[in-house]
């Protein structure tokens, strides 16, 4: 955690005290939110589609629960859990595919169920080169629409740069309707 902003910190750190239930670290890699969830006493379990990555995160957290899977098909059931955290796990998802994920993670959250949802920001929907697979930055309004879209209603949203970094977005929604 010690590469992780601070803001970026705080805000999941806050995002999680206000859950209610269990969560999902959707896209959850190396695992280090899912056991930072876990410390602050929320039940996370990690989900990531590649296994070398479930297989280290459960090396370097043998006490977390992680599994492999699909961020679009979730091993949840509808309204069982009470956030979902999607911090940089939906950049290499396409902009007109990233409806899929979204859906899924509102299936699996109950009704007030918190999402949060950290991405690169720019001023258009653009895609760039990144590490293996390309990616795409997203204007903070532009997300938060297809949040809107999909049954989500935002709460609050960040926009950050830092020198020598890409831009950085995040937003907190909650599923629409009643616990």
């Amino acid at each position: 955690m010690s590469a992780v902003h601070p803001s970026d910190q705080q805000l999941v750190a806050t995002w999680a005290d206000s859950l209610e239930g269990d969560a999902i670290d959707a896209g959850c890699g190396p695992g280090h939110w899912t056991d930072f969830l876990s410390e602050r006493g929320v039940a996370a379990r990690g989900i990531d589609q590649v296994p070398e990555f479930v297989e280290s995160a459960c090396s370097t957290y043998p006490s977390r629960a992680f599994l492999v899977g699909n961020l679009e098909t979730l091993d949840a059931s509808t309204c069982s859990v009470g956030g979902v955290l999607a911090w940089y796990s939906l950049i290499h998802h396409e902009p007109d595919k990233i409806h899929i994920p979204l859906h899924e993670f509102h299936r699996v959250l109950r009704p007030g169920g918190g999402l949060l949802v950290g991405f690169f920001e720019g001023a258009t929907v653009e895609k760039f080169a990144h590490a293996v697979f390309p990616a795409y930055r997203w204007p903070v309004s532009a997300f938060s629409e297809k949040l809107r879209a999909v049954g989500f209603d935002v709460i609050e949203t960040h926009a950050r740069s830092t020198a020598g970094q890409r831009p950085h977005g995040a937003i907190q929604a909650r599923r629409r309707g009643r616990p």
